[in-house]
């Protein structure tokens, strides 16, 4: 099928005016989609999938780092609450039930914010629990929680995680998650491993200093900036203008509800207002561009491509610039998301134009709209409501 959209964002610096899109099997009609703005599905690069719970967890604010945070949101009533589906044993067997529920519903956190892929950083899981996600959810990657704390959650060594990277993945650690000395001299500790590569992906980077930020630039590794995360635990952020300046490789990731935004969308709002010069078109090219080369993703997800439309996102042109547009996107504006040919959201009227199982989706109104949605995220809600005794809403669900 064919679409047209009346403007499509093939890339930060590319943008053209009624483009139409092929979508599978090419026939004979195009589909005018009016007032529609067509981009590639986002890329939230850092998350815990779940660790979507609500509300914000810390009530020791600021902490001097996060490591005091991961021990203290026990006591929170987020946490406690949580605990009452889900019982965090240690074990990290995310793909048994409940857990894998919880992880879902992290997942869709990203997707209805427009997002085709989500990484979540946590020990690697066997295959079913990639396959059972709505989303996109990488598993070529090695990873260790941070260099104070280690692999405290599993996995191996730092430096074995690293070596078993084989530099063809990416490497991915917290670090600088805070401002005093023990995250100061975090980076120093990574340098000295030999732990700096280009597949390094370093998440949060607070304590980062300037030359610091120049060394992983230099080294074309990459930073996942997590600022509403970082302003509400620690009360800073990394040194984005910093990062900039020296065209580090920076990527954008929402951390967990626990201590983030609602989801990517809430990160670009709270980057406007906080760092007004940065153009939204930038902040575009973190989660796309800029994402797939720190996750190691092939290029296909990192532009629009109208000849093979594999992968879409078709929104509702609320403003005039396609980036400014971005900024006002919620799951009532999403027109279609579609990831590897799979429609995984939209309107109902488009859902028929695609050859899948409607036993496979869901549906329900949202902002007047009929919606489909892969999954059945409004059952996952349901489990968890039975669990507690009274319902739970979540704001990154739309119904």
């Amino acid at each position: 099928m064919k679409i047209s959209a009346e403007i499509g964002v093939i890339t930060p610096d590319e943008v053209r005016e009624n483009v139409v899109l092929t979508l599978g099997q090419s026939d004979a009609g195009v589909m005018e989609i009016p007032h529609s703005i067509a981009y590639c599905p986002l890329i939230n690069s850092h998350d815990h999938l779940i660790g979507n719970w609500v509300p914000k967890a810390g009530d020791k604010r600021p902490y001097p780092n996060s490591h005091i945070w991961v021990e203290d949101m026990k006591n929170s009533f987020s946490f406690q609450e949580r605990n009452k589906y889900w019982i965090n044993d240690g074990s990290f067997r995310l793909h048994e039930p409940p857990a894998l529920d919880l992880a879902k519903l992290g997942a869709y956190k990203s997707l209805f914010s427009g997002c085709g892929i989500v990484h979540d950083h946590a020990p690697l899981q066997t295959q079913d629990y990639y396959d059972a996600m709505p989303i996109k959810v990488p598993n070529n990657y090695r990873q260790c929680h941070s260099i104070t704390l280690g692999n405290w959650w599993g996995g191996e060594t730092p430096e074995e995680e690293m070596r078993q990277s084989a530099g063809k993945m990416p490497f991915i650690i917290h670090l600088g998650e805070g401002t005093d000395k023990i995250t100061r001299v975090e980076f120093n500790e990574l340098d000295k491993w030999n732990l700096l590569q280009p597949n390094t992906l370093m998440i949060h980077g607070i304590a980062f200093k300037d030359y610091e930020i120049m060394q992983i630039a230099m080294v074309k590794a990459s930073i996942c900036w997590c600022p509403t995360s970082n302003f509400f635990l620690i009360g800073e952020t990394l040194k984005i203008d910093a990062a900039l300046r020296c065209h580090a490789n920076v990527v954008i990731g929402t951390d967990s509800t626990m201590s983030g935004a609602t989801n990517l969308i809430g990160e670009f709002t709270l980057i406007r207002e906080h760092f007004p010069h940065i153009p939204i078109r930038e902040l575009y090219r973190m989660v796309t561009q800029n994402a797939v080369k720190a996750l190691y993703l092939p290029p296909v997800y990192g532009s629009l491509n109208p000849e093979n439309t594999q992968n879409l996102l078709l929104t509702d042109a609320i403003e005039s610039d396609p980036f400014e547009n971005l900024l006002a996107l919620e799951p009532a504006h999403i027109k279609l998301l579609v990831v590897d040919g799979i429609p995984r959201y939209g309107e109902s009227e488009y859902f028929e134009l695609f050859d899948v199982k409607e036993g496979d989706y869901s549906f329900f109104r949202t902002g007047n709209k009929e919606k489909f949605v892969i999954g059945d995220p409004m059952e996952i809600n349901e489990s968890i409501d039975a669990a507690l005794g009274y319902h739970k809403d979540f704001p990154y669900l739309p119904f």
